[in-house]
């Protein structure tokens, strides 16, 4: 079973990996095209198929199309031609015009109960997944007439219209695509069956631009500083840059405000990065016990805590960086752990379990925080961290060749990334975007979902510009330019 967001997400990833939108189309058309044909008594059979102005009713022009080659078939619109709402849509619409196919549309709304006793085959193809409320007129009226008729054998396609409120086709068959939809039973659905309509495997298994369409939140219109996510990055000390960098990604892929708690030997140093920057500097040279007060202060400034870039491995700072969590999830704050900060959770991995946390190791640093070594076979790396994933209640990300994210009941794998991103700091860059994406109420998994995808796909921009010189604050600078090509 598989949500509606799911759905969008395969569908615009099934793009990215090769199979455009308008296959999808015609498979899922002729799919139901051809169960229909199949399943039929007769060759005569009369069908009338109501089609929406989405993309559910674009499966139900190709469907039309199809099934005019073999029977009498009358088509009708739920609104008018101009308001189609897309391209794939209206292509295939005006495709009909070139058959012979009995059209009408919402003038002849009148006249349905006419049409509806003409024919013995109702195919519904109005309104698919993403309707929300309640069901409004005209389809209120048109499903209300569908369910009244006598003697019909009712199809809806992918799901049946108005599936969720209190008015819903009920129909004898559903050819739903994919998988079966959430909510979805042979009480509301009928006889229910999967369709393949061609999405590729690697779109389903591994990330693409469908998680940063679907689940990255738009800032509205009304909001206010803050509103779209504040980020705490806790790291320096020793290293100076990376908690620059994890801020300033955060503040690229959209976060409103970017604190960075660092000792006093680091922020000078890291205040003159950027004056987007809000630099507060703790007592000590190094992160350590002493440094709490300060921290909780500022924890009431943000809304998720990045905890580790540049932080050192002290004994100190190691036993701060303890304290530190315990406090974060506490409070229920995401968390993202990296670097530096992984290794003393390691040895006390309690502290994290059950928590909205995730851990971004390599993996050397996945040893550290598991005591497991990393396989060498992909199958058997995505067993292990679903497996630890699962046991500590948490999200890894797991960087390498091949990426593995899991929550433990979800796994997705990313590729999207390249060489030249071995240099020092794109790991800071990631655990920034992962932060940014959690601090605007996102689960986990999508927030690494998102930022496998936005990280790697900043890095191969960065990349065709600066080839093996590329920097980590290349990629930072790049990450806006993906946002605006894909949302």
């Amino acid at each position: 079973m598989i949500s509606g967001s799911e759905i969008k997400v395969l569908d615009r990833n099934a793009e990215y990996y090769g199979v455009p939108a308008h296959n999808l189309m015609e498979n899922a058309g002729k799919g139901v095209a051809d169960f229909i044909i199949n399943h039929l008594d007769s060759a005569n059979e009369n069908i009338l198929v109501f089609c929406g102005m989405g993309n559910n009713g674009g499966d139900g022009f190709v469907a039309a199309r199809y099934l005019a080659e073999k029977h009498n078939v009358t088509l009708f619109l739920t609104g008018k031609e101009k308001d189609i709402r897309t391209d794939i849509s209206r292509k295939n619409f005006c495709k009909l015009k070139e058959i012979n196919l009995e059209i009408h549309d919402m003038e002849l709304l009148s006249k349905i109960d006419k049409y509806l006793s003409e024919k013995n085959v109702i195919v519904d193809s109005m309104l698919g997944i993403g309707l929300s409320g309640s069901l409004r007129a005209p389809y209120s009226t048109i499903v209300g007439k569908i369910n009244a008729a006598k003697n019909k054998t009712v199809i809806s396609v992918d799901m049946p219209t108005g599936l969720g409120t209190n008015t819903a086709v009920k129909p004898e068959f559903t050819l739903t695509f994919h998988d079966v939809k959430n909510g979805m039973d042979s009480k509301n659905s009928g006889d229910i069956k999967i369709v393949d309509i061609g999405i590729p495997k690697k779109a389903i298994e591994y990330v693409g631009p469908g998680e940063l369409l679907v689940y990255y939140p738009k800032p509205k219109k009304e909001s206010h500083k803050g509103d779209n996510g504040r980020v705490l990055v806790i790291g320096g000390g020793p290293y100076v840059g990376a908690p620059a960098m994890t801020a300033l990604a955060a503040l690229r892929t959209g976060s409103d405000l970017a604190y960075i708690a660092t000792p006093k030997r680091a922020e000078r140093a890291i205040s003159t990065f950027s004056p987007n920057l809000i630099v507060k500097d703790l007592n000590s040279e190094f992160l350590t016990p002493e440094d709490m007060p300060a921290i909780r202060e500022l924890l009431h400034s943000c809304d998720t805590v990045i905890i580790g870039p540049g932080l050192g491995k002290s004994k100190e700072t190691e036993k701060a960086t303890i304290q530190i969590i315990k406090v974060v999830i506490e409070q229920n704050k995401p968390l993202v752990i990296d670097a530096d900060a992984i290794k003393p959770v390691g040895e006390q991995l309690e502290v994290i379990k059950n928590s909205t946390t995730v851990v971004t190791p390599h993996a050397m640093e996945f040893k550290k925080l598991t005591g497991s070594d990393i396989p060498q076979t992909i199958d058997d790396r995505i067993k292990i961290v679903q497996a630890w994933a699962e046991k500590l209640g948490i999200a890894i990300f797991l960087k390498g060749y091949v990426d593995i994210l899991s929550d433990g009941e979800r796994t997705k794998l990313n590729k999207i990334h390249n060489e030249a991103m071995t240099v020092g700091g794109t790991g800071d860059v990631l655990a920034g975007i992962i932060g940014a994406v959690l601090s605007k109420d996102v689960e986990p998994f999508n927030a690494m979902r998102i930022a496998a995808f936005l990280n790697g796909e900043a890095g191969n921009e960065g990349f065709k510009k600066k080839s093996y010189g590329l920097l980590a604050t290349d990629i930072i600078e790049e990450i806006p330019g993906i946002l605006k090509k894909y949302l």
